[in-house]
């Protein structure tokens, strides 16, 4: 038996688009309700350029929620992702300032971050260390030597050709918004119809059944923590090129967001079962909270707090769910 043919309880794609359709159809309604609501109260929040902000300024984290959401899937956790972005993008930020090929500066954070998560994957899966505290280290280890290396100085005087987050397909479509829409749409469709993708269910699911079964689990957890970089090389990219100054620090709690939006978005905690479209629109719906206190006169610190609440709930509805199934 191969990963295309494993149809456990846990890793059975077909049973789990069935579970999580209410959690994404739940989600856009969220998205949309929330919008109509804030919109009656104060209705600049329905405006173009505030919808428009909502999207763009955080269709980084929603692409980083993409990867995360793999990783969490494959019954792991990076607490990292947040120091990587931060790294990754005064790295592209540099190199442009010193007059590398704008290319160049595109193309060396998603390498980097593969490079990283990889190393991290590794020690994970063949040193047998806990995801949690590999992560920690490296969480450590980049925040500590970006602060080292640039002294905490911005950078300043980008070229104009380095704004990638700036231009348009068609004249129309934002580039955030479109690396957002088609990096979901792949992830979807890979997880769901590629033997690697539901080998990452299978490892999550049930990791000796998954062994039995043919699947390396050392080897998937390689591929999905690279894949992890890819995605945060991507986030790191647009969160640099969306700025004209890049801090040389690391985003506050943004790994705290990334796995909020991934685990509202449906994904178990404990492995095995959830889907990348479902953080997508849980990223949106966090940013759109966001952006909501503010026009309802309260005050954005109360975003940690919901984001607290979401995690809980999502957490106890899904151990509950999980709970009803074993009975069943």
């Amino acid at each position: 038996m191969t990963a295309a043919t494993f149809t456990s309880a846990e890793a059975d794609p077909r049973r789990l688009l069935k579970a999580l359709a209410s959690q994404e159809a739940l989600l856009a309604i969220a998205v949309i309700g929330l919008a109509i609501l804030v919109g009656l109260y104060n209705p600049r929040f329905l405006a173009t350029r505030n919808l428009s902000d909502v999207l763009l300024g955080n269709a980084y984290i929603a692409v980083a929620a993409v990867g995360m959401s793999m990783v969490i899937i494959s019954g792991n956790i990076d607490i990292s992702v947040g120091s990587l972005i931060g790294v990754l993008a005064t790295l592209s930020g540099t190199l442009a300032v010193n007059g590398l090929p704008i290319i160049v500066t595109w193309l060396a954070p998603l390498v980097v971050g593969i490079l990283v998560m990889a190393l991290q994957g590794a020690i994970i899966a063949y040193l047998r260390i806990p995801a949690i505290v590999v992560t920690l280290g490296m969480l450590s280890i980049l925040k500590g030597g970006l602060i080292s290396a640039t002294g905490g100085k911005w950078i300043t005087d980008l070229p104009d050709g380095f704004h990638l987050a700036d231009t348009e397909l068609f004249g129309a479509v934002p580039m955030p918004v479109f690396l957002m829409i088609v990096a979901t749409i792949l992830a979807a469709l890979w997880m769901r119809y590629s033997a690697p993708g539901r080998a990452i269910y299978a490892v999550g699911g049930n990791a000796e059944a998954a062994r039995l079964c043919g699947i390396s689990q050392p080897r998937t957890i390689v591929m999905v923590f690279a894949l992890h970089g890819l995605f945060a090389g991507i986030a790191a990219l647009l969160y640099a090129t969306q700025l004209r100054v890049i801090q040389s620090t690391v985003p506050p709690n943004l790994e705290l967001t990334i796995i909020t939006a991934a685990v509202v978005g449906g994904v178990s905690i404990l492995g095995g079962v959830g889907t990348v479209i479902g953080s997508t629109l849980a990223a949106i719906l966090i940013a759109e909270i966001a952006s909501a206190l503010v026009f309802i006169d309260v005050s954005p610190y109360w975003i940690r707090a919901v984001q607290g609440v979401l995690i809980l709930v999502t957490v106890i509805a899904d151990i509950l769910r999980r709970r009803r199934m074993a009975g069943a």
